[in-house]
């Protein structure tokens, strides 16, 4: 069984910064990623980012490449979201997940078996 932690959300004004971490309890196989969603009011979630645990290759939204940057502490089981150049639209609860299926992409929230609570980063303009 594994369980996820996120930390780090909060209220940001546009164009500043924030760090969203997620501790991971568990035992964790190198075949797994470790993906970020977020999800708005009256939206879907949507895919943000991930990394893969062996080799740390990351992926990226459109809509957040260049100011979000997903990284990973293998030591301590923790994924971190840097998110820099916030906007409005970045407004929502955001969730790390683990995903443990590598079937339909890694951009695709079936593949992830494992959620956190989510965590709120609110950006004001």
């Amino acid at each position: 069984q594994v369980q996820l932690a996120e930390s780090g959300g909060g209220l940001v004004q546009a164009g500043g910064s924030l760090r969203l971490s997620c501790a991971a309890s568990g035992r964790l196989f190198p075949s797994y990623a470790m993906g970020w969603f977020r999800q708005a009011p009256g939206k879907e979630r949507e895919f943000v980012a991930a990394i893969t645990w062996s080799s740390g290759t990351t992926y990226y939204a459109d809509s957040v490449k260049g100011r979000f940057t997903i990284s990973r502490d293998n030591a301590k089981n923790t994924v971190f979201l840097q998110m820099n150049s916030l906007k409005s639209d970045d407004t929502a609860a955001y969730y790390c997940a683990l995903r443990t299926i590598s079937r339909l992409g890694i951009r695709n929230e079936a593949e992830y078996s494992y959620w956190g609570q989510g965590t709120q980063v609110t950006v004001s303009s």
